[in-house]
């Protein structure tokens, strides 16, 4: 199973294991068989309304082609956007990518937008459809980050979420647009710092060690030189910090 490094926009390095052919094919065929699914009942419902009209099927809900095409995309359009929504909806995963625990993300350490899965969707038809994946299949064996050319021209790949390092254990998170900083020190840490804190943070909670959190926390306060107030609890003082370093640092 081949690596794949991506540097965050904090300058951590993190190595993820690119997705095998066969959880990628094993994602394209759960999808497929939602997909299938859909269509089936669609087509009985239709079916059975028109039968109940006694009328051809296109007859009883459109009078001429352009309505029928119109009708078309009004009833499949959740196929044809099935895999653009979902990945934009779900971070980089279809229900079948969930299921298989595979997820794209971006290979320059940002996060991936919309604009990135649309262009992964648009190269669907080349990578996967006209050819039935055997380009996809050709590429992804070539090339170096196991990208298809919608994963190239979008800067994106598919790794899996088996790993035991993932982004949840590096130092990014969310941070709102309007989101407004309490430690205006936190700088004073290093990536390396907080990606320590976080680590130790997430086993502190697991475990319910309250003495490690208050440690955390001390020494938190000794390096940025800030203290929360005495009504904060240690938990809520860590992740204020990591959020706020988050905030800083995607400034600069």
């Amino acid at each position: 199973m081949a690596e794949i490094q991506i540097t965050t926009t904090q300058n951590v390095t993190i190595n993820f294991k690119a997705a095998e052919a066969g959880e990628r094919i094993l994602a394209y065929f759960i999808d497929l068989l939602i997909k299938s699914s859909y269509v089936g009942v669609v087509i009985y419902i239709l079916s059975n309304y028109a039968q109940n009209r006694g009328s051809n099927f296109f007859d009883s809900f459109a009078s001429d082609m352009w309505s029928i095409v119109a009708l078309i995309i009004i009833f499949f359009s959740p196929i044809i956007f099935y895999t653009l929504v979902q990945e934009a909806l779900l971070n980089g995963q279809t229900l079948g990518k969930k299921i298989a625990k595979v997820q794209v993300v971006k290979i320059d350490g940002y996060r991936a937008g919309f604009l990135d899965y649309f262009i992964r969707w648009i190269m669907r038809i080349i990578d996967i459809n006209i050819f039935s994946g055997v380009v996809a299949l050709v590429v992804i064996g070539s090339s170096k980050k196991h990208q298809r050319l919608g994963g190239m021209a979008s800067g994106t790949s598919v790794i899996t979420l088996k790993n035991k390092v993932t982004i949840d254990h590096t130092i990014l998170q969310e941070v709102e647009a309007n989101y407004e900083p309490v430690y205006t020190t936190v700088l004073k840490l290093s990536d390396n710092d907080v990606r320590i804190i976080k680590e130790n943070l997430i086993r502190a909670l697991k475990t319910e060690d309250h003495k490690t959190l208050l440690i955390i926390k001390e020494k938190i306060i000794k390096v940025i030189g800030q203290a929360p107030a005495k009504d904060v609890t240690a938990e809520n003082f860590i992740k204020r910090v990591i959020k706020d370093y988050n905030h800083y640092s995607g400034m600069l």
